[in-house]
C-alpha cells in the first residue's frame, strides 16, 4: 500500500482522497446508489489478511480513524465516514469447508450465495441473509436473521471462533476459550465492532433434503385479519417454517397503485414429504374468499429463493431502511405501517416483517432479540430528485409505529435517524458492556464507533 498515493502492496491497494479514481472507488464501496456524502481520507482494498494487519498499523502511525467494510448492504451506508480510513475487506473471499469436522472456515467478503453454493457441495447449509449477495463479514458481526433462523437462532449462534486484527495491530484468534469477550462482543456489535474481523469459523448444519414455499395474497385492506391468522398459526408451525409478511405493490416496481399483504410459509425439511407436513397448516384460511392468490406446497431451491430476493433488491437503485423490535402484536404494528405505505410515493417500497426471527433465547452474545414482533419498512426509488420525498416517507412510517417499539436491529436500522439507535439495539447490560470491552480493546478509539450520534456510544 502507497502511504501517500494510490499504489500497491502485498496484493492490496489504497487511494487517497483527491487521487485519480478515488471518487469510484468511494462510491462503489456502497451498495446503495444513494451515497453518502461522507469522505474517507484513504480507502485500502485488502486483497489479504496481512494487507489488514499492514492497513490497521498504518492507520494508527498516521492518527486515522478506521472503518471497515466487508460488502454488504449498508443501507445508511455506515462503513462510509468522513476521514481516517476505509479498509474494504470485500476482497478477503476464501472458503474451505472440512467435511471430516463439519466446520467451514469463511473471509468477510465471501457471500451469501457462494457460501450456501460451497457447503451444499458437502451436503451442509448455513442461516445465510437472505439476500445472496450480501457478503458475511457485516452480516454475522450484526448477527444475522437469514435462512431458517426460526429453527437455527441468529447466523451468530454458529460461529464458533473468528480471527481478527485488533487496533494495536496485532492478529488474534477469538472465541470461548481466548480473548472471548471479543468473541463475545464480534457476535452482534455490528458496525461498532472495535477489531477487523478477517475470518470467521463456522458449523453449519445438515443441508435440508428438501425446500418448500406456501404463500396467500390478500388485498391490503385485510392486513389486520391476514396478520391475525398467520400470528394465530404461527405457535403450531414447526420452527423449520420460516413464517413472514411483506407488505408490498401488487407489481413491485411500478408506479404507486394497488398494495398487498403477503403471508408466505417457506418449510426447511428433510424430504418433500415432511415439508408439505410442515405446510400443511397454511392450506385453510378463513380469510380464503379474500385472497387474491395462493400457490401451496411449492418445491423451491436456495437458488430460486436467492432470485426471488434479487429481484426485490435489485442494483442501482435508492434505499433507505429501519427497524423496530415491538411487543405488540402483527396485527397492530403492521396496520400502521399498511397505512404509511399507501402513502409512499413510490411503487418499490415495501415492509418485510419475520413472524420468527429467531426461534431460541440468545446465547452469550452481543446480539439483542429485543421483541415479539419485528419489522422493517424499506423506501426504494430511482429518481435522486425524489430522495428527499421517499427518506421522509420512511421518516413518517417509522414515527407511526416506534411507539409500540421497544428497540432496532442493528444490521439494518438507520444510524442517522435519531441520536438513540444504536443504544436502542441492544439490551442496556450489552450496552454497558460493549462500552466497557471498547474502552478495554480500543482505548484511543482507532476504530470507528456506531454512525449514530449517540452521547454515550461505546
Amino acid at each position: 500500500m502507497s502511504r501517500h498515493t494510490q499504489g500497491r502492496g502485498p496484493g492490496g491497494l489504497s487511494v487517497r482522497r483527491g487521487d485519480d479514481g478515488y471518487e469510484d472507488i468511494r462510491r462503489a464501496v456502497v451498495w446503495n446508489a444513494l451515497t453518502p456524502a461522507r469522505f474517507p481520507d484513504v480507502i485500502v482494498r485488502a486483497a489479504s489478511a496481512g494487507d489488514v494487519v499492514e492497513a490497521v498499523r498504518l492507520a494508527r502511525s498516521e492518527g486515522l480513524r478506521v472503518a471497515v467494510r466487508s460488502g454488504g448492504h449498508s443501507w445508511c451506508g455506515s462503513p462510509l465516514r468522513d476521514g481516517g480510513m476505509l479498509i474494504d475487506v470485500s476482497g478477503l473471499r476464501a472458503c474451505a469447508v472440512d467435511p471430516a469436522s463439519g466446520t467451514a472456515t469463511v473471509q468477510p467478503g465471501v457471500t451469501g450465495r457462494q457460501l450456501i453454493s460451497r457447503l451444499g457441495g458437502h451436503r451442509l447449509a448455513f442461516p445465510a441473509g437472505h439476500c445472496g449477495s450480501v457478503a458475511v463479514g457485516g452480516y454475522l458481526l450484526s448477527g444475522g436473521l437469514g435462512w431458517n433462523s426460526g429453527a437455527r437462532g441468529p447466523a451468530c449462534a454458529g460461529v464458533e471462533r473468528i480471527e481478527a486484527v485488533t487496533a494495536d495491530g496485532e492478529a488474534v484468534t477469538c472465541g470461548g476459550s481466548e480473548h472471548a469477550d471479543l468473541f463475545w462482543a464480534a457476535r452482534g456489535a455490528g458496525p461498532g465492532f472495535f477489531a477487523a474481523v478477517t475470518a470467521f469459523h463456522l458449523k453449519p448444519y445438515p443441508r435440508p433434503g428438501a425446500i418448500a414455499c406456501s404463500r396467500w395474497t390478500f388485498p391490503l385492506a385485510a392486513v389486520t385479519e391476514a396478520t391475525h391468522w398467520a400470528t394465530e398459526l404461527a405457535p403450531g408451525l414447526s420452527p423449520s417454517v420460516e413464517l413472514g409478511f411483506a407488505l408490498a405493490a401488487a407489481a413491485p416496481g411500478t408506479e404507486p397503485g394497488p398494495r398487498v399483504v403477503t403471508v408466505t410459509g417457506t418449510a426447511f425439511a428433510s424430504s418433500r414429504r415432511e415439508a408439505e407436513e410442515f405446510l400443511r397448516p397454511l392450506h385453510r384460511c378463513p380469510l380464503g374468499g379474500r385472497s387474491l392468490s395462493r400457490r401451496l406446497d411449492e418445491p423451491t431451491t436456495y437458488e430460486a429463493l436467492y432470485a426471488s430476493s434479487d429481484a426485490l433488491w435489485p442494483p442501482r437503485l435508492r434505499y433507505a431502511a429501519d427497524t423496530l423490535w415491538s411487543d405488540a402484536g402483527f396485527p397492530a404494528l403492521l396496520s400502521r405501517l399498511a397505512k404509511a405505505l399507501d402513502s409512499a410515493s413510490s411503487g418499490r417500497s415495501l415492509v418485510i416483517a419475520p413472524v420468527s426471527p429467531v426461534g431460541r433465547p440468545t446465547q452469550d452474545m452481543a446480539f439483542s432479540a429485543l421483541g415479539e414482533s419485528y419489522a422493517v419498512p424499506y423506501a426504494v426509488w430511482d429518481d435522486p430528485g425524489q430522495d428527499a420525498a421517499n427518506t421522509g416517507w420512511l421518516r413518517e412510517a417509522m414515527h407511526r409505529v416506534e411507539p409500540l417499539g421497544t428497540g432496532h436491529y442493528i444490521a439494518e436500522t438507520d444510524l442517522t435517524a435519531a441520536p438513540s439507535r444504536a443504544r436502542r439495539s441492544f439490551t442496556p447490560d450489552a450496552w454497558q458492556r460493549l462500552r466497557a470491552l471498547r474502552a478495554r480493546y480500543d482505548p484511543e478509539g482507532l476504530f470507528h464507533s456506531y454512525l449514530s450520534p449517540d452521547d454515550d456510544t461505546p
